[in-house]
């Protein structure tokens, strides 16, 4: 049954309105408590780089790995990111957070940053993290944005994705990225554009100062939506044709039947990201890869839950996944 029964997710009743749940977590919640991680740089067959936080499971020597990506103008020390790194190595995962170009306090070396259809920076993480031979399975979870890329991974070319990938999960996916684009440039939307953009801003006005003969210093002037951005910086440093080409290559619902390995897409049926289109109903009853759950409440990477543990109810479903992972 790969559209999963809708879960007894049941938050207070004012997290039950979605830009309220949307917008806790990040302005409410105590940062989850995790030891500091051991960073590490990734070098990219680009001659890039990316920094990773690494976390140790918290009941001993581990060779099982989770991989966690986090959403738009993120970083690996969120408290969503960090909230999750603290429920897997819980369970006895080792944690890799890793970071999207110039998301880890550092610029990145090139014009070029990040964007939602950017799968080889994550291949490029996994590759690392298993290099050593350290790890037999390996679990890739994301929000959002990081789901995308996840989903899209695991199924636009699934001989690729290594043989120690046994399942992902993923939470507020915008699987259809025009569908969200177009959901996010309504008027009620806006303070989520403002909140994306003002770093976006930043890490362009850094390039053009550092790259003036590749990104011109009045790049974004009049950008006021995320279309204008994509239209103007995503698309054409990333190899797209224009934003619409952008949203339709990098969407990872075209790619959502050839996924190979267990997937739990997790959409939030109030969240205010996402479309109809966003719920993809249809896929998941083609694949029984793909575990589609959409809880009534949520937001978009959301989920408070009650209780002192500062336990968030996505944490305890991905746990609970993973628990329920064959040997």
């Amino acid at each position: 049954m790969p559209v999963l029964p809708v879960p007894d997710y049941r938050p207070s009743p004012l997290l039950r309105r979605a830009h309220l749940s949307t917008l806790y977590p990040t302005l409410l919640r105590p940062t989850p408590s995790m030891a500091v991680p051991r960073r590490e740089r990734v070098a990219t067959p680009d001659h890039d780089f990316l920094l990773v936080d690494r976390h140790a499971s918290r009941i001993g020597l581990s060779r099982r790995l989770a991989v966690i990506s986090h959403g738009l103008e993120g970083d690996s020390r969120r408290k969503y990111v960090l909230g999750m790194a603290r429920a897997v190595t819980s369970l006895g995962w080792d944690a890799c957070c890793w970071n999207q170009r110039g998301c880890g306090g550092e610029p990145n070396d090139l014009p070029r940053s990040y964007h939602s259809g950017e799968t080889n920076d994550l291949h490029a993480v996994i590759n690392h993290c298993l290099a050593n031979g350290d790890y037999d399975r390996v679990t890739l979870i994301g929000f959002s944005m990081g789901g995308n890329q996840i989903l899209k991974y695991l199924g636009e070319d699934p001989d690729r994705v290594p043989e120690q990938v046994c399942a992902a999960a993923t939470f507020s996916v915008p699987v259809d990225l025009g569908g969200s684009e177009r959901m996010l440039a309504r008027p009620s939307r806006r303070i989520y554009v403002e909140y994306f953009m003002r770093g976006l801003r930043a890490k362009v006005g850094e390039k053009a100062a550092r790259f003036p003969d590749s990104v011109p210093a009045d790049l974004l002037d009049g950008v006021r939506s995320l279309r204008d951005f994509d239209n103007r910086y995503t698309a054409p440093f990333h190899g797209f044709l224009d934003a619409a080409d952008y949203y339709a290559h990098a969407s990872s619902l075209r790619f959502l039947e050839e996924i190979r390995v267990p997937a739990l897409l997790v959409n939030a049926a109030n969240d205010p990201f996402l479309t109809p289109s966003c719920y993809p109903e249809a896929e998941a009853g083609k694949n029984p890869n793909l575990l589609l759950e959409m809880p009534r409440w949520g937001g978009h990477v959301g989920f408070a839950a009650p209780g002192r543990d500062n336990a968030y109810w996505s944490e305890r479903r991905a746990n609970a996944f993973l628990s329920g992972l064959s040997d």
